[in-house]
């Protein structure tokens, strides 16, 4: 094969529509754009969303909500899984519990929750506790610490 017997697989290279080229082509006159009106002129038309005049469907559909941008994303998990997850006499890191798969990401922090028993002594140092989770992991012979 020489580089003058190359083509291009058949029907993959095809020819851009010639508009406005006369009637032979079945674009030409108008050019696809109808008679006059403000689409048919040159330059931009209406933008998107616009509806004539008539109020938009985005301001039509009611708003409800908050959504706080100042909000951090806290990472929880329960005693109930640290007693799970972890043996007798472990540290309980906010790497260990990505390793143990217990929180997918850290987040702006991790918090323990208090639902569920702890049976295990276990030193915990996370970002945040709730009250409960606290008294149950001092109750339970651990060390509840809290990180920066």
């Amino acid at each position: 094969m020489k580089l003058h017997e190359l083509s291009p697989a058949e029907g993959s290279k095809k020819a851009s529509k010639r508009i406005g080229r006369g009637a032979a082509s079945g674009q030409g006159k108008t050019a696809g754009k109808g008679h006059k009106g403000q689409k048919a002129r040159a330059g931009k038309g209406v933008r998107a969303g616009f509806e004539g005049g008539q109020m938009p469907l985005q301001r039509r559909v009611p708003k409800r909500g908050f959504n706080n941008i100042f909000a951090k994303e806290i990472s929880a998990v329960n005693v109930a899984a640290l007693d799970k997850a972890f043996e007798d006499g472990a540290t309980v890191t906010v790497e260990s519990l990505v390793e143990k798969g217990l929180v997918k990401k850290a987040k702006d922090g991790v918090k323990i929750l208090g639902n569920g028993e702890l049976t295990k002594k276990l030193n915990v140092s996370v970002h945040a506790y709730s009250e409960a989770a606290k008294q149950k992991i001092e109750a339970a012979g651990g060390k509840a610490e809290v990180i920066g």
